[in-house]
């Protein structure tokens, strides 16, 4: 579908045919929505954009009734969540969206020194617009003024890019028009200006500077800018205004810096010193020269030939155009440089002045002390260290820019071979600029080799970057045509104290805290090393964390190899972390965790690195770190990504526990069966695990062996006497062992001592402050509400759980926690709710690779569909959960779930044997599974699958044999402890197995169901 709100709303499918939204108000609810079309709209906006400021009683509740009429009428999927909806659409479906991508498009063609291409996406995207935006708004004035604003850039853009092209006489009343709505834009008064004189008019030029002097003294009491000012002084000497030539000519588009160049635009607006830092090959000269060149008199100053700093006022005397002839004696270059530029308003940009620095601040200090009309932009690795210098660094290319760049420079090499727009060609493109550190220098040296390369070539070969990248463009300086020639060079100006510090920090892999540094690197006091290191852009420090480019990393890195040094720093750096990650463990299980988590989430590759370098130098300590950090993966949802490291740290170890470190090898032993990675090469590692465990009889010194261990092998192995020994009375332990309970009896049928467990965990773990811990117990409490029909109190149980995992960042249990509310909504009737929280916990659980998630949630998805009457989608969705479903025995107890929803599809459209076999599948699996259970979520196996297949054979029987149905539905009770009120698939057979059997029937049927259970089904 295509949307349009740049004129009145206007709708249309994807034939073309226009659509009706209905009165004002949905007309004004889509386009609040359109406005931030693919992204989630809070309430209180759209209550506000449809009420203003003072909405009604029940406004939220009118607001999920348009939503739904919004969606019923026009077929659209708006999805909601806690803050707020989303509409499902791209934003280049929207008139608006695109209207401002090709804007954007077109300023980058135009500063790019393209103004064909410029003129052709800013009559596209003015062609946009079909009247006054927005106008199905109540109040837009905000808004409006915004877009006015853009709309009114984009014509000045397309206007300028037309005068480049030689337009003249046609613009004229274009641009009289716009100065009758816009009588002080200054831009508009100086496209007149040159409109006229390329029409032959330049007479009539000359007037109207006039009539824009006039206007602006008139209005704001001030003269033209300078600008506007040079413009009329060219016309006055009789000289068509030329463009700017104070700059270089670029061979290449500008690409992926508006948010840098509005920046220092700013700043050359307001200050008179301004100066790009950054590593190099970062790009800060072409910022410099594109910064520069809408300014109207430039001289662009090259200092990188100069090897002496003595000559830096003869490079910009020269750059001026100042002959080096005979002049009075006594007067010295610096006197002459201020004699020429004391009445004169220019801007210097003096490029690359890192190795002259002190030279270059001496003139520039002067030359802006003795010449008020002069400003500078300087480009260097370190600022110039002048009074008032403002410091802008230049930072990478983000992802999206960078890889338009790659793309950019890939087809100039190869025109006749454009990359492919696949998602492989972009995740791809992505590594390489990210392995590349985002730097231009860099991304346009690999693009280059595209020549000779695939991409897939490439990337395997930018291990040895310096190598790869070693040749570029030929008209450069030497320093600037190879990366390892543009590092190297700023290697060169670094002193020995410096080098030494920049190599030794390569022994930490994601940057360091000054605490880390100054005990692994063993270079006293080094604060002003690192000032000065971070000065010279060869580190950079963002939140008290130092970190190096890869790049740069990758050069130091050889230096400390030549140094000799290296197994030295390296024992020093697997020491320290084994010391944090120690000290973080037992402040994960608290109120405190989320600094630690934060810590150690910022610390990863460091604590990566240091327990590879233990498993191969001291496997011993090896053990140590893996078990302080198995928790950690864990809460993280990582342990799955960490058994490689425990494979290879088990074979470094032996067979046997170490003296004193049974748990730490326990830990270990466990990692090696956990997570999708699961290592396959030795079966009885999980009888190894449960003999070890049992070997423990003192409390646990890491009592999260118990939760791990029952994620690896099952709640009941964990949940024995010998395991609740160990445990003691540590609070954290017992509160999780009353979460083990509580799962137990929930597998026995015994709701309501599960109910009682569950309740003791929760106040165990508020007592600590554990988010984990409360949020694991949360879910199942929200469940047994539901099963109550509290689904008030239900919900808010889950809100709370939602709040602590949100904190926690733990994405497995958000999704969990989502699919659980989703639930809750559906078995109160809520189905457009449930299935957008079924949506958003397939998102979530796909994001982060979690399958039998997915399958959870797209089996939600079905039941959804197939209680709205649609059963051919609900079957594509079982479908897709049973294809989603992994091999482990949490998808197993899944895969219940879907067989009984394929089989209810097939009963809703009579296809009762089909129905019967989905629902034998579904026994069958259910008697095999066994007692499980999974993180957050804690599903329901054994027992609960067994009540669920009986609820189902009963929907099946109640027509032909309602007291069978009646016994069933009394096992599923026995089961699960109870029925689940107001669950829409059982209702209606509990209502038809009444209706057909006499009041005492029924209740003695259903008893002898109750007290069967398990067999009422299995032997069915």
């Amino acid at each position: 579908m295509r949307f349009g709100i740049l004129g009145p709303l206007d709708v249309r499918a994807p034939d073309g045919t226009p659509l009706d939204p209905g009165g004002p108000r949905p007309r004004a609810l889509l386009t609040l929505l359109l406005l931030d079309a693919g992204s989630t709209v809070s309430v209180r906006r759209l209550t506000d954009g449809l009420y203003g400021d003072e909405p009604p009683a029940g406004a939220a509740n009118a607001l999920q009734s348009q939503i739904s009429r919004l969606r019923g009428r026009l077929g659209l999927a708006i999805e909601a969540g806690p803050g707020g909806y989303r509409i499902a659409v791209s934003p280049d479906a929207v008139d608006l969206h695109r209207f401002e991508r090709l804007a954007r498009a077109g300023r980058e063609a135009l500063t790019g020194g393209d103004p064909a291409r410029a003129a052709v996406l800013l009559r596209e995207a003015l062609g946009l617009w079909r009247g006054p935006a927005l106008t199905d708004l109540p109040d837009a004035g905000p808004l409006l003024v915004r877009l006015d604003e853009l709309r009114l850039a984009a014509v000045q853009d397309r206007v300028e890019a037309e005068l480049v092209l030689g337009g003249g006489a046609e613009l004229v009343p274009e641009l009289r028009g716009l100065l009758a709505e816009h009588p002080l834009g200054e831009r508009l008064h100086g496209q007149l200006m040159r409109a006229l004189v390329a029409a032959g008019r330049p007479a009539e030029a000359l007037t109207a500077y006039e009539e824009a002097r006039h206007a602006l003294a008139d209005a704001l009491g001030t003269e033209p800018a300078p600008e506007l000012a040079a413009l009329h002084l060219e016309l006055l000497r009789g000289r068509e205004p030329a463009p700017q030539r104070g700059v270089p000519a670029q061979l290449t588009r500008f690409v992926g810096r508006d948010e840098e160049l509005a920046r220092v635009g700013a700043l050359l607006a307001g200050e008179r010193l301004v100066t790009l830092t950054g590593p190099g090959g970062a790009g800060k000269t072409r910022l410099a020269v594109e910064a520069a060149r809408p300014l109207p008199d430039v001289c662009f100053v090259e200092l990188a030939p100069l090897d002496d700093g003595s000559r830096a006022a003869h490079a910009v005397l020269a750059a001026l155009g100042v002959r080096d002839g005979f002049h009075p004696q006594g007067v010295d270059t610096t006197e002459r440089l201020l004699s020429v530029l004391r009445d004169r308003e220019v801007l210097l940009v003096l490029d690359n002045c890192e190795h002259l620095v002190d030279d270059v601040a001496r003139v520039t200090g002067l030359l802006l002390a003795a010449c008020p009309g002069v400003r500078v932009l300087a480009t260097s690795r370190e600022g110039l260290g002048i009074t008032g210098e403002v410091l802008w660094p230049v930072p990478p290319l983000a992802a999206g820019p960078a890889a338009r760049l790659f793309a950019d420079r890939a087809a100039a090499v190869r025109p006749d071979r454009a990359l492919p727009q696949d998602e492989r060609t972009r995740r791809l493109t992505e590594e390489v600029c990210a392995a590349l550190d985002g730097l231009p220098l860099a991304i346009e040296l690999a693009a280059a080799r595209l020549r000779t390369l695939t991409l897939d070539e490439l990337a395997t070969r930018l291990g040895d970057r310096f190598r790869l990248l070693s040749r570029g463009d030929r008209t450069k300086a030497p320093r600037h045509r190879t990366l390892h020639a543009v590092v190297e060079w700023s290697w060169e100006l670094l002193d020995d104290a410096e080098r030494e510090l920049a190599r030794r920090l390569t022994v930490f892999s994601g940057g360091a805290t000054f605490d880390a540094l100054e005990a692994v690197c063993g270079v006293p006091h080094p604060e002003d090393l690192l000032a000065s290191l971070v000065e010279k852009s060869f580190l950079d420090v963002v939140e008290g964390r130092y970190a190096m480019l890869r790049t740069i990393r990758a050069y130091c890195a050889r230096q400390l190899a030549d140094a000799g040094e290296e197994d030295r720093l390296r024992d020093a750096h697997a020491a320290y972390f084994l010391r944090l990650a120690e000290r973080a463990e037992p402040r994960l299980r608290g109120g405190g965790q989320l600094p630690w988590l934060a810590r150690l989430d910022a610390e990863q590759p460091n604590l990566d690195a240091a327990l590879r370098r233990l498993t191969r130098a001291a496997p011993h300590d090896g053990l140590r770190l893996m078990a302080a950090l198995s928790w950690f993966w864990r809460l993280r949802g990582r342990y799955g990504e960490r058994t490689a490291l425990a494979v290879d740290l088990l074979a470094a170890v032996g067979p046997q526990p170490p003296d004193g470190l049974v748990e730490e090898y326990l830990l270990c032993l466990i990692n090696t069966v956990a997570g999708d990675g699961a290592d396959p090469a030795e079966p009885g590692r999980v009888a190894r695990a449960d003999g070890l465990l049992d070997t423990l009889v003192r409390p646990l010194r890491l009592p999260v062996l118990v939760v791990l261990w029952s994620i690896a092998g099952g709640p009941a192995r964990a949940m024995r006497d010998e395991v609740r020994a160990q445990v003691d009375a540590d609070p954290w332990g017992v509160a999780l062992l009353d979460l083990g309970t509580g799962f137990q009896e929930l597998f026995a049928g015994r709701a309501d001592a599960s109910e009682a467990a569950f309740a003791r965990a929760l106040a165990g773990f508020r007592v600590t402050g554990d988010r984990w811990g409360m949020a694991n117990c949360l879910d199942p409490l929200g469940m047994f509400a539901d099963w109550r029909g509290d689904r008030v109190r239900a919900l808010e149980l889950l809100d709370e759980g939602l709040v602590h995992v949100r904190e926690l960042a733990a994405p497995e249990e958000t999704a969990d926690l989502l699919h659980r509310r989703a639930t809750v909504l559906l078995h109160g009737g809520d189905l457009d709710e449930a299935a957008a929280h079924y949506r958003r916990s397939a998102a979530l659980a796909r994001s982060v690779g979690i399958p039998d998630k997915v399958a959870t949630a797209r089996r939600g998805l079905g039941d959804v569909a197939r209680l709205c009457g649609d059963t051919a989608r609900a079957r594509v969705h079982y479908d897709a959960a049973l294809e989603a479903c992994a091999a482990n025995w949490f998808s197993r107890a899944e895969r219940v779930r879907i067989l009984i929803g394929l089989g209810r599809a097939a009963l809703a459209e009579s296809r009762v044997r089909e129905a019967a076999d989905w629902f034998e599948q579904a026994r069958g699996s259910a008697c095999d599974t066994g007692v499980r259970a999974s993180g957050a979520g804690g599903r329901v196996s054994d027992s609960g699958e067994l009540a669920e297949v009986a609820e189902a054979l009963a929907s099946l029987a109640v027509t032909a044999d309602p007291e069978e149905a009646a016994r069933l539905l009394g096992a599923a009770h026995g089961l699960r402890g109870l029925l689940v009120a107001g669950d829409p698939d059982v209702v209606p057979v509990e209502e038809a197995a009444r209706a057909r059997l006499s009041t005492a029937a029924y209740a003695n049927v259903f008893e002898r169901g109750r007290s069967l259970r398990a067999a009422a089904v299995s032997e069915r």
